[in-house]
């Protein structure tokens, strides 16, 4: 299995690149979601607690190991820095991961509403449906358990009654799952109110199964 790719420096700057430009895109506001990325050296660097993108700088950004000791930085890691940190021990091709509270997707999050797979491109990006993880309170080690178990086979979760979770081999990889999620639940949302949806031929679906697997390294 792959390690990340790029120098600590790099994989840092490529991270804060992310969160802003989440913030640029609307995936994020005020200081609302939090970002991470795994170290060559096996570490981990998490944006901080309750801090504008838009004012972040690299000095901001916290090195944790995976048991969420800091270790680099002055600042508190994010509150969800357990969520991070279980999809990041428990599947070792996963290089980061991001949490926001996108509106569409957290409509869908809000009535416990899968996100269904009826654009080629989530087959192929996040390996199908986006489910729903079950409900715990927010930051606790019960929900980092129940969401990172979600994405074992795919790319995106949706947090019950809270926001999206994605996954990826590097920031803009996840961020570009993230916004592929988010165009996605808007187009269904509009989609829904003219009428009903159709969904992709299932020999379709067979045949783009494997490019997820292959892109995930599985």
């Amino acid at each position: 299995m792959s390690g990340p790719k790029g120098t600590a420096g790099e994989i840092r700057r490529e991270l804060l690149w992310v969160a802003q430009e989440s913030l640029r895109t609307n995936l994020v506001h005020g200081t609302a979601g939090n970002f991470s990325a795994r170290l060559p050296d096996g570490n981990v660097v998490l944006t901080p607690s309750s801090l504008e993108y838009d004012t972040m700088t690299d000095e901001d950004l916290v090195v944790t190991d995976l048991d969420g000791n800091v270790l680099e930085g002055t600042r508190a890691p994010t509150t969800e820095k357990a969520l991070h940190l279980a999809c990041l021990r428990r599947y070792e091709d996963v290089h980061a991961v991001i949490h926001c509270h996108a509106k569409h997707c957290t409509m869908f999050a809000i009535t416990r509403q899968p996100i269904p797979c009826v654009i080629e491109e989530v087959e192929v990006y996040v390996g199908g449906d986006v489910p729903v993880a079950g409900y715990e309170l927010t930051g606790s080690q019960e929900l980092a358990d129940e969401v990172s178990k979600w994405v074992a086979d795919r790319a995106a979760v949706l947090m019950a009654n809270h926001g999206l979770l994605t996954v990826g081999k590097s920031p803009r990889d996840a961020l570009k799952i993230a916004n592929l999620v988010e165009l996605t639940a808007e187009i269904v949302w509009g989609a829904r109110q003219l009428g009903e949806l159709v969904p992709l031929p299932d020999t379709t679906r067979e045949r783009m199964a494997p490019i997820y697997k292959m892109l995930r390294g599985t």
